[in-house]
């Protein structure tokens, strides 16, 4: 789940935009230079998912894929058939694991018999998560979500959402070319650094060609909601928001503000520093809702979610992404001294201000 947040809606009057609309289901737009801006559609709230061709010699280099569905299948048919009739996919590079942009790559790898390229991490994950739903994976979730207070209602819910890996993914690709952080690729006349960084997924690729100043942020850097930053049960102690900070620090140091950001969610945008700096205050803010909350006695994290989230709404699907990310909030917060546990004895998990 990517979140829109209230306290940034302000965000877009300090952004600027190239283009004030997105393509058509069955539209391919030059957003720079020899670089396509496509646009899937996807089943959640969050309705969509941007994808790139990057012009490659006598073929396009594929940033990311869409949903592993029929419906996805047949949005890429519309495609190849109209406004990339004659096209040839010279590689398929895919950001990060999740399935909104991995989830068709076995299809289009197999389709034009190209290689594939994501990092180790990412690409590990993604077999993960294709052989995840063993019974003692089960069991392990149940009790993770039930030391974080969470009643069996709720557990019975978050246990059902997002177990259903391969129905959103067709099977990945047997091999894979590793991408690393700073390595260089060349693509077409291009040459793009690979940089990576942490807490929305563990090892997310982002392309940055600082010759045209142009910025593949994936869901790092989105430029109207904020990535999802959420802890799981298979690294419970994670500090996924920390990791999620150092990143969007490294990047302010290297990207220049008038860097055009083609994100993988919402309109390409200039003003990344900018950006950034709204994303990593939006966080802290939350540290202090959080912190204001646990002062006068110990809260579980099932006590925190609606005061952190009481803006929404919440179904199953959000309700999973929202107990994750408040969870990965307190484990920033206890790294960071500014909450500590409550030993109550009963193995539920409480916090307190420090």
């Amino acid at each position: 789940m990517h979140k829109k947040n209230d306290a940034l809606d302000h965000s877009h009057d300090d952004l600027r935009f190239p283009l004030e609309s997105h393509p058509g289901p069955d539209q391919a737009i030059e957003i720079a230079p020899g670089v396509l801006w496509l646009r899937l559609n996807l089943p959640f709230r969050l309705n969509h998912v941007n994808i790139y061709l990057l012009a490659d010699g006598d073929g396009w280099a594929m940033v990311d894929t869409g949903f592993g569905n029929d419906a996805t299948i047949e949005a890429w048919e519309t495609l190849f058939a109209g406004a990339l009739q004659g096209f040839r996919i010279s590689r398929v590079i895919v950001t990060h694991a999740h399935p909104d942009h991995v989830g068709m790559a076995g299809w289009i790898v197999q389709r034009f018999r190209c290689p594939f390229y994501m990092s180790q991490i990412e690409y590990l994950q993604g077999v993960y998560h294709q052989n995840r739903r063993t019974e003692e994976r089960v069991v392990n979730s149940r009790e993770f979500f039930q030391r974080h207070g969470m009643d069996e209602a709720i557990t019975a819910q978050l246990l059902g959402r997002g177990q259903d890996y391969l129905k959103k993914t067709v099977p990945l690709p047997a091999a894979y070319r590793r991408l690393s952080a700073g390595d260089d690729i060349r693509i077409g006349a291009r040459t793009f650094r690979v940089l990576t960084g942490a807490g929305h997924s563990p090892d997310q690729v982002m392309l940055y060609c600082a010759a045209e100043k142009l910025f593949l942020s994936a869901d790092q850097v989105l430029s109207k909601i904020s990535p999802n930053v959420s802890v799981w049960a298979h690294e419970p102690e994670e500090n996924a928001l920390g990791s999620y900070l150092k990143s969007l620090a490294a990047l302010t140091a290297v990207l220049p503000d008038d860097v055009l950001v083609l994100p993988g969610h919402g309109l390409p945008f200039y003003g990344a520093k900018t950006r950034i700096k709204q994303l990593a205050d939006h966080h802290q803010e939350r540290c202090g809702v959080i912190a204001d909350a646990c002062r006068d006695a110990p809260k579980t994290s099932a006590q925190l979610v609606p005061v952190v989230f009481h803006k929404h709404v919440l179904d199953p699907h959000q309700t999973g992404f929202a107990a994750g990310e408040l969870i990965a909030h307190v484990n920033y917060m206890l790294a960071e001294g500014r909450l500590t546990l409550v030993d109550s004895g009963d193995g539920v998990l409480r916090f307190k201000s420090s």
